[in-house]
């Protein structure tokens, strides 16, 4: 399978200067990178707006190593956060954060992520939006749940992030489920050992499915992140025997991928929120993008061969 390969690539540095080096790259960075700067993503979000759709706002970028790239991490999103209360946009983007991003990986990281996070969702509560907590790789999870149940004691609209792919994912799930609560599934896209992590592509897509139905049937908001059309279909299936309303969960995709899909699944009159991702420090979630889905990798290998 190509997935793991790619994954190990993605903590490369030799392979990141490669590929960002190629002379492809740029075209197919910017097919699932928004922008580099607020100034450019902005467009992004009004013209989502006028279609009916929302969006969740990624700065990306995963590789802090000291406490003041930390910080630079939470000045930029509040930076974005001022931006789109200036516009008047805040109901209709969110922020996802990788909790990485404030420096959980670096000496007292817990701590230090914690006190990064807080003022970014407290200034997306200000404009009338909120912040989810993407999932990473499995080590992290104890510390982002716990971050997640402490922000939610004055931010209850605090989302979060699980992965059907970890074993671990339908106890998350079946505690997640209470009401105010607002989780997104999600398969995963880390390479994960067979000792927490589902390996087979099937058993993965039968956990998708229980998950659903747990968050389906419980008291919270799903948020149904997947571009699989068989998913999409038995998560509107569970959401009608759980007896939900269209605007008691919502759909989620990436920028770039199935941009038809968004607006037919709004125009139906689903909530559908696209996952934008902007910033210079694109590799790492470039690179998962590429292990999602085969066809991502065939189109940049193209790209690079043809030159861009």
């Amino acid at each position: 399978m190509l997935g793991p390969v790619i994954l190990a690539a993605s903590r490369s540095d030799k392979m990141r200067r490669f590929i960002s080096a190629a002379p492809g790259t740029k075209q197919v960075v910017d097919r699932f990178i928004a922008g580099e700067t607020v100034d450019q993503v902005v467009p992004i979000v009004e013209d989502a707006a006028d279609k009916g759709l929302e969006v969740t706002l990624d700065v990306v970028g995963e590789d802090i190593t000291t406490p003041a790239q930390a910080e630079a991490a939470r000045d930029a999103y509040l930076e974005l956060i001022e931006r789109l209360k200036v516009l008047d946009l805040g109901p209709r983007a969110e922020m996802s954060v990788k909790l990485s991003m404030f420096g959980q990986a670096l000496e007292n990281g817990h701590e230090l992520a914690l006190a990064n996070v807080r003022p970014v969702v407290e200034a997306a509560a200000a404009i009338g939006t909120t912040v989810t907590l993407d999932a990473e790789d499995h080590t992290t999870l104890d510390s982002m749940f716990a971050i997640h149940e402490e922000l939610r004691k004055d931010f209850p609209q605090t989302g979060c992030v699980i992965q059907s792919y970890l074993f671990r994912t339908e106890d998350d799930a079946s505690r997640l489920a209470e009401a105010g609560s607002r989780v997104r599934i999600v398969k995963g896209a880390y390479k994960e050992p067979a000792s927490v992590a589902y390996q087979d592509k099937a058993e993965i897509d039968k956990a998708y499915v229980r998950i659903t139905r747990i968050l389906m049937e419980g008291e919270g908001y799903p948020m149904i992140g997947s571009h699989d059309p068989r998913l999409i279909a038995i998560a509107q299936e569970l959401g009608r025997q759980a007896g939900r309303k269209l605007d008691e969960y919502e759909f989620q995709m990436l920028y770039g991928i199935r941009s038809d899909e968004h607006v037919r699944l709004a125009a139906e009159g689903h909530r559908m929120r696209v996952y934008t991702a902007y910033g210079t420090d694109w590799y790492g979630y470039f690179m998962r993008r590429l292990a999602e889905k085969p066809a991502n990798l065939l189109f940049f290998g193209r790209s690079i061969l043809t030159k861009g």
